[in-house]
């Protein structure tokens, strides 16, 4: 029997024309399906693809983790290669690595850092529209940080949840949500354990209407007690959103 190697793989994908990072079943393109046919086109099999989350429509990814079994005889130093010799333009493997045969990419994870971008500019900037939110508005960032800082720490997330999750627990453990501006740019960093479905964009879609005045920092307090989804804020669009990185 030729020897199986569990491969743990990182890769970045622009999610503009992807339907999100898990298989579909229509058939719409995915970041998973486009990995499942470059696999067969190397090794004549499709193994299971585990990865670190599964990304929405339109989220970006800079260094998703990926890992999967395989009995291909294709060198470990060749599967960037080789992989990025099938795969389209938007998506790119970065680095392939052996790695135990029971690590896992999404049970082994320790945490994630998500990256969302706000462009405050008058008239929207062509270069950054795949890859921000629009958002032409006057906002007091001093109360924005003000009511982040309330997010830090072990919380029930569940009033920042979209419908929809399958997660056993909404208790998520926050290390990190800080805000930088970068000229026009509002950027939003969060640091977490785990993150809900659509948790980082209802994050900052509340912060931004705290930003603007229209709800206190204090509201942030009241939705993780109440676990209320319909107290915190709108969703964020997702082209402002890319997973920066994930942590073992």
């Amino acid at each position: 029997m030729p020897e199986v190697t569990n491969l743990k793989v990182t890769i970045a994908y622009d999610g503009t024309d992807f339907c999100g990072f898990q298989r579909q079943a229509q058939g719409e393109r995915t970041v998973q399906g486009e990995l499942e046919k470059a696999l067969l086109k190397l090794t004549d099999a499709v193994p299971q693809i585990i990865a670190s989350g599964r990304t929405d429509s339109g989220v970006h990814a800079k260094g998703q983790v990926i890992n999967f079994k395989t009995s291909s005889r294709i060198p470990l130093r060749r599967w960037p290669a080789a992989f990025n010799s099938c795969l389209p333009p938007d998506l790119v493997v970065w680095n392939a690595e052996e790695v135990a045969p029971d690590f896992h990419a999404r049970y082994g994870a320790k945490a994630k850092t998500y990256q969302y971008i706000v462009s405050r500019r008058r008239w929207p900037d062509i270069f950054l529209r795949r890859y921000s939110y629009h958002y032409p508005v006057v906002l007091e960032v001093a109360a924005i940080r003000e009511a982040a800082a309330t997010l830090v720490g072990l919380h029930d997330f569940k009033g920042f949840a979209a419908a929809g999750s399958s997660a056993l627990t909404t208790t998520r453990h926050l290390y990190q949500v800080e805000i930088e501006e970068q000229g026009e740019e509002l950027i939003f960093m969060l640091k977490g354990n785990g993150f809900l479905y659509k948790m980082v964009r209802n994050i900052v879609g509340t912060l931004l209407l705290i930003g603007e005045g229209k709800m206190a920092p204090v509201m942030i307090r009241e939705i993780l007690a109440t676990g209320k989804r319909e107290k915190a804020g709108p969703t964020a669009p997702p082209q402002g959103l890319t997973l920066l990185s994930v942590q073992y």
